[in-house]
């Protein structure tokens, strides 16, 4: 028998062309009157579900004044909702849904379909779905390709890769373009083989294939991984000596490789980024933060931080949790408890694991009120699904809500 979330999207994805429903209590405006930006918005911040396949319902319903990279966002948003819930049989529903539309026979549609199944992490599905095209008679170009190619590596099948770049094209007809070549090159330099990427270079090179600067940073950052940073400079010189564009991205992975080195060297880095006309991002301060932190120096680091928005950057995911990991491990749990908040303000709240360090130095410091707080706030912002660890620690820690309490957060 279908479960009731299976039975409920089932019967989504049979009305995704229809109305949708009036907002729940806990959605401040009618989905059916919600613009697509507002929508895109809201699915950023929503981890229930359930409530965000209704506002994707809403992208759907008004796909028709709505960008088609706007309704491809939003798609995948959805996906990866339902992903990290392990409704896998329910993305598979909604997404099958989609190739009844109209628009199925617009390749551009269908490569939306594919990265999404990529972003599942459901390599058949997408696979499938791109054998399928002859049957829904969308034309294939390597538009479809590279979402397939994009596929393998947000699977991690980096070996199926090449392997699809040796059949298909002889297989359908079609040649590969540059960027194509671009995520093989990836596709290797994920699996840890540089050297297998540079020798599709040269294969580029015989082909008058166009090499871009983000093909090459994909090879500098895979020889930094391993250690190979005199063959990294080497290739890095290549680049440069080609005339192609150095972005940002590129400079973030020298910068990356210094992070275990001195503060000092990452900030000429960046001042190098700035002399050459490049505006540094959030990546660049966090790589720059997260070596202060590696060397103790959490006063600076604190400091970068708090000057990222005076540097016209705002803080991700990756600078709370890092930030907060190296507060937590110097014991400064009062100002962590401080970042924590800010974190759940701009949503870009750390994952459990590094939370988990946080309450717990908090009740070791004898600050139950914050420990409580937090898991309050957890509880605010996502389903019951995903709060099984919370309530865990929760118990062992002592932190259970009385009945009082938990009815002023009723209230509340």
């Amino acid at each position: 028998m279908a479960s009731s979330a299976s039975c409920a999207i089932v019967r989504r994805a049979r009305h995704l062309s229809t109305a949708v429903a009036t907002a729940t209590a806990t959605t401040t405006t009618n989905p059916a009157s919600m613009t697509i930006s507002k929508a895109k918005s809201k699915l950023r911040t929503e981890h229930d579900t359930d409530k965000a396949l209704d506002i994707y319902s809403t992208v759907k319903n008004n796909h028709s004044t709505s960008s088609p990279g706007s309704a491809h966002h939003a798609q995948q948003i959805t996906v990866r909702r339902l992903a990290k819930s392990h409704r896998f049989s329910d993305i598979e529903t909604l997404i099958e849904s989609h190739k009844s539309d109209p628009r199925i026979t617009d390749e551009s549609f269908l490569s939306s379909l594919i990265k999404s199944y990529g972003i599942a992490g459901m390599f058949e599905q997408a696979l499938n779905t791109y054998n399928q095209m002859e049957t829904l008679k969308t034309p294939r170009s390597s538009l479809s390709f590279n979402a397939l190619l994009t596929a393998c590596l947000n699977t991690k099948n980096f070996d199926r890769a090449p392997q699809l770049f040796d059949e298909m094209p002889v297989k359908y007809g079609f040649k590969p373009d540059e960027y194509s070549y671009g995520i093989l090159v990836k596709s290797f330099c994920d699996a840890g083989k540089p050297e297998l990427a540079q020798q599709k270079l040269k294969e580029m090179d015989e082909k008058g294939v166009p090499i871009s600067g983000i093909t090459y940073t994909s090879i500098i950052h895979s020889l930094y991984k391993k250690g190979n940073v005199t063959e990294a400079e080497i290739v890095w010189d290549e680049m440069v000596n080609r005339g192609c564009v150095i972005d940002v991205a590129a400079h973030n992975v020298r910068i990356m490789n210094a992070v275990d080195g001195e503060p000092e060297i990452i900030k000429i880095m960046i001042e190098e980024m700035g002399n050459a006309g490049l505006k540094p991002d959030t990546i660049s301060y966090n790589y720059l933060m997260t070596c202060y932190c590696k060397k103790g120096m959490m006063k600076e680091a604190k400091e970068v931080y708090e000057k990222l928005e005076e540097n016209c950057c705002n803080p991700n995911a990756a600078t709370f949790r890092t930030l907060l990991f190296y507060l937590c491990k110097n014991e400064q749990f009062e100002t962590g408890y401080k970042v924590f908040k800010h974190s759940v303000k701009v949503n870009k709240i750390p994952d459990f694991n590094t939370l988990k360090f946080l309450v717990e130095g908090l009740v070791k410091r004898s600050r139950t009120k914050d420990a409580k707080g937090m898991i309050r706030t957890m509880r605010k912002k996502f389903p019951p699904n995903l709060l099984v660890a919370w309530a865990k620690i929760e118990k062992e820690l002592g932190l259970a809500s009385t009945d009082s309490e938990t009815a002023k957060e009723a209230r509340t």
